[in-house]
């Protein structure tokens, strides 16, 4: 168990962090794709359920 967690902690030394301007960039294009979809899904949504209402 040892074992694992010092090459758990060896790994970690290992990985090429992001820096801070990285991240922001990567944040952003997170959180405007998520926005964009979540707008994108709401029309779909809603164009679905007009559709469905001219049939029922």
């Amino acid at each position: 168990m040892f074992r694992f967690f010092r090459s758990v902690g060896t790994e970690m030394k290992n990985v090429d962090w992001p820096n801070g301007r990285q991240l922001r960039r990567d944040s952003t294009t997170v959180i405007g794709t998520s926005l964009f979809f979540i707008v994108f899904l709401a029309i779909v949504d809603w164009l679905v359920q007009l559709f469905l209402k001219l049939f029922v």
